[in-house]
């Protein structure tokens, strides 16, 4: 039989042209209890007889684990880094196929097996906190055609440890109306609502606890003069005595998002990208017609658009405490400023500073000039700029990363080993960073929003940003959403964080510290490259915690 498989770590890519059999083999492993563990099954063929392209055969696996498996699947990646500005921790720089999307598949579920080509499987043991501790074995491969069965073993021992509740905030920006776009719903229609109550609960499930709420659709990445689909949660009515505010849908959405498990509500920014120079979009009912009265056009500190907001703030607060979630907001003024717009963003801000006195506002900016005069109180930095922010010693640090964090840093594009994307976890233990932001769940267009596009085929936002950058889930059919290996890894990564904190609460801060700088200090932009780094580190951690438990 010519059909070949082997277990691999879940930080292992498998591209098509690659040699299984330089790929190094996992058959053991550990995790705590109320943990996901991953691992990559691997296969392909030599020798397939005659005019054959494949072999066939079937899924199986026998264990007391509860295992499921999704295929990966492999993208077209144009775009897979900036053709300048790159540094030489990626994969890959050249147009191709990159393995990313993961599609389930079921335990008996018809496998071609093809000839030269490697091709993944991905399996993920959901290990309840109830497990019992001790080692479990599962054995994993093919029923061939044949009725041969090729199989592999993977031992893993369950630490009799709990896994800490997750402490870190971590906001993705879910853009509503590209589910709504993607799978052909009128938003705010009912097949709607369901969608963005599958794609949050994908969202939680893999440790994004902060959500983005469109009370007005969200100034982000609109071309100036654009806008986008309305998605705006909150009615609003212009009378002759000011306005009406009505927020069914507010409440809709967060009883759904407080159901599902989420932590915090960052409320959509009061004023728009890059500068705050302008109102975002909001939409009203004006003498019973329906109209934008506030855009592009709207001078961000003018009396009008002032007078609106210190009329709905105090509306939107009182609702909040209504819901009982006044202690869970966010607000934002303006997405990621620049030194050059500081006065812009200083003004505006100080025409609502009173409203929003004792209520946490963060923003993305990377101009420490921001926070040392005082006009923010809490920044997020992108983690290329954050040691000035670090050296500050700021309570509840945020940090984030886009397309612009494209060297030395952790990243999530397609294109970069999983391990750099896994290694931001230890980051966040050893910097106490206590909040984590990224732009793109899934934004589904080009830049500027001009266009829709369709994410199987372009993964890049037409040459708008390297490929992975603006989301990490794909649409599926019914509403639904399908993960991608960046996605899980970084859930992974927030797992190995929390087994930090655990290790640390057992031992001290100054001998878990030790394992992570074990081969000289990590920092934001320096860290151990390697896939075996990021295993050796959890294995030994798991190890502290038994040990100590």
């Amino acid at each position: 039989m010519s059909t070949q498989i082997k277990i691999l770590s879940s930080l292992e890519k498998c591209f098509t042209d690659e040699d299984i059999k330089e790929k190094p083999a996992l058959s053991r492993a550990s995790c705590l209890r109320g943990e996901d563990f991953h691992f990559t099954l691997a296969y392909t063929a030599d020798n397939v007889p005659g005019w054959l392209l494949c072999e066939y055969g079937e899924l199986i696996c026998r264990s007391e684990l509860e295992i499921s498996f999704e295929r990966v699947e492999n993208v077209p990646v144009r775009f897979p880094c900036y053709p300048t500005r790159s540094d030489e921790n990626y994969l890959r720089k050249t147009a191709g196929l990159y393995p990313d999307l993961l599609v389930p598949m079921e335990i008996g579920e018809a496998v071609q097996v093809p000839k030269g080509i490697l091709f993944a499987i991905y399996g993920t043991v959901k290990v309840p906190e109830s497990m019992k501790a001790g080692e479990y074995t599962a054995e994993v491969g093919f029923k061939m055609e044949t009725g041969e069965e090729i199989t592999e073993k993977l031992t893993l021992k369950i630490i009799d440890a709990v896994l800490p509740k997750q402490e870190l905030c971590v906001a993705q920006w879910v853009h509503y109306d590209c589910i709504a776009g993607a799978h052909g719903l009128e938003i705010f229609s009912e097949e709607h609502w369901l969608a963005i109550e599958n794609y949050l609960k994908t969202a939680v499930s893999h440790g994004i606890n902060v959500v983005l709420t469109p009370v007005f659709t969200p100034p982000l990445d609109t071309a100036i003069g654009g806008e986008r689909p309305t998605v705006q949660l909150v009615d609003v009515e212009k009378t002759e005595n000011g306005y009406i505010f009505g927020f069914e849908k507010f409440r809709r959405f967060v009883l759904l998002c407080l159901t599902l498990g989420v932590r915090k509500f960052e409320i959509s920014h009061l004023f728009t990208q890059w500068g705050a120079y302008h109102a975002p979009k909001v939409m009203a009912k004006v003498s019973g017609e329906q109209k934008r009265i506030f855009g592009w056009e709207t001078d961000a500190a003018g009396e009008e658009y002032v007078a609106f907001l210190r009329e709905f703030l105090p509306a939107l607060l009182k609702e909040a405490k209504a819901l009982g979630i006044e202690k869970q907001l966010i607000f934002h003024i303006s997405d990621e400023p620049n030194k050059n717009q500081l006065a812009q963003y200083q003004l505006v801000k100080s025409k609502i500073a009173d409203i929003l006195a004792g209520y946490p506002v963060y923003d993305a900016l990377s101009d420490f000039d921001f926070y040392e005069m005082g006009v923010v109180d809490n920044p997020i930095p992108a983690s290329d700029h954050i040691e000035p922010f670090l050296g500050a010693n700021i309570e509840n640090l945020w940090t984030y990363y886009c397309c612009g964090q494209w060297k030395d840093v952790s990243n999530r594009f397609i294109s970069m080993p999983l391990a750099r994307t896994r290694v931001i976890g230890a980051q966040f233990w050893k910097y106490r960073i206590a909040g984590f932001l990224h732009w793109g769940y899934n934004f589904y267009y080009t830049r500027f929003s001009k266009r829709e596009i369709n994410p199987f085929v372009i993964t890049d936002g037409d040459a708008f940003a390297p490929a992975g950058d603006a989301y990490s889930v794909y649409p599926a059919p019914g509403g639904k959403c399908y993960r991608s290996l960046r996605l899980v890894c970084f859930a992974d990564a927030l797992a190995d964080a929390r087994a930090l904190s655990l290790a640390e609460k057992l031992c001290s801060r100054e001998a878990v510290e030790k394992l992570v700088d074990k081969y000289g200090e990590i920092t934001f932009s320096s860290y151990p490259q390697s896939a075996e780094y990021i295993a050796e580190l959890r294995e030994s951690i798991n190890a502290m915690i038994e040990e100590n438990i």
